[in-house]
């Protein structure tokens, strides 16, 4: 006998049932993911992915990136500084030759990591070894480079990104072939770079210069703000690696862009991250396509793999 005396299960004895093979279904055998032989080529593992969700669309948005290129349009990566940790700056390079990448946005860290790797061949220090004796971040040569970039920026009236680009070109470092920053300087292709002041570790060094900073950050923000601009129709924007700094700088540009009266329409936007976070899937997938303005793609999984996936997309649909 049960405690709930008014209490009666429903009775499912009526419930309607349909033909499972009349009813349309998201997923059907033709979508399904293939084995890869040993010996298969890259498209032939491209071939394999099943068609159903980052399956489907990392060949999608290789497609669009392929498509902005046939009509002109500009293909703009935003980059977080682990994209560079993890060893991909040679990816975006290969990109970039072949007229893959026509401008590139960064946070703060992708200057330290990338003019590292020029001068040294290595990046990425051990912060807790280093942290608790007050050394984290105090490298000489990679504080002087930025500030002396910022003084650069202010004296010739030009973004920090190009003028780190610059500056890192003329000391002639060993590895500059492993460099972004060295071969978009070499190339002209446009670099901003949009700071938090106090994020970075050349913010405190010696000579540090925040106005000079600033302004040249800010004349970043206007370059990336006519960049979105040439997006429509066809553009596609990448957002890779950072979770905050860039998904903003990219609404902002986005809103600056329609409110001077210029139309943003049929555009592709991207997040590739290892975790989804609120602002690039806010910012940078869901707001600026609403409506009819586009596709935004989310695809998960580590900078590492799907970056070079997605390359390798790009040049089978060549």
């Amino acid at each position: 006998m049960s405690i709930y005396e008014d209490l009666v299960p429903t009775d499912f004895d009526n419930i309607d049932t349909y033909d499972l093979l009349e009813r349309p279904s998201k997923v059907s055998l033709d979508d399904f993911a293939s084995p890869v032989s040993k010996g298969a080529t890259v498209a032939d593992l491209l071939e394999s992915l099943p068609n159903i969700l980052a399956g489907r669309q990392i060949k999608e948005l290789a497609m669009s990136i392929v498509s902005a290129r046939k009509k002109g349009k500009p293909v703009i990566w935003g980059l977080g500084g682990h994209v560079i940790k993890t060893g991909l700056a040679p990816i975006l390079i290969d990109l970039a030759r072949k007229g893959y990448v026509s401008a590139v946005a960064t946070n703060g860290s992708v200057l330290v990591h990338d003019s590292e790797i020029a001068l040294s061949g290595s990046t990425s220090e051990d912060v807790d070894a280093t942290l608790g004796k007050g050394g984290f971040g105090a490298a000489k040569q990679t504080g002087e480079l930025l500030n002396r970039s910022a003084q650069r920026a202010a004296r010739d009236s030009i973004g920090l990104g190009e003028a780190v680009c610059v500056e890192l070109l003329a000391s002639e470092p060993l590895y500059r072939d492993h460099s972004l920053l060295c071969f978009c300087a070499e190339q002209k292709i446009p670099f901003t770079a949009h700071l938090t002041i106090g994020a970075d570790i050349g913010h405190f060094h010696p000579g540090t210069d925040g106005a000079a900073l600033g302004a040249a950050t800010h004349h970043d923000f206007r370059l990336i703000c006519s960049l979105v601009r040439e997006m429509n129709g066809g553009g596609v924007y990448i957002n890779l690696g950072s979770a905050v700094v860039l998904p903003e700088i990219f609404l902002k540009a986005v809103t600056v862009t329609r409110n001077l009266g210029f139309a943003l329409e049929e555009i592709t936007t991207a997040n590739l991250d290892f975790i989804q976070h609120y602002r690039p899937l806010t910012n940078v997938v869901r707001r600026p396509t609403s409506g009819a303005a586009g596709r935004g793609y989310s695809i998960t999984g580590h900078h590492e793999l799907t970056l070079p996936l997605l390359s390798a997309a790009i040049c089978e649909m060549e």
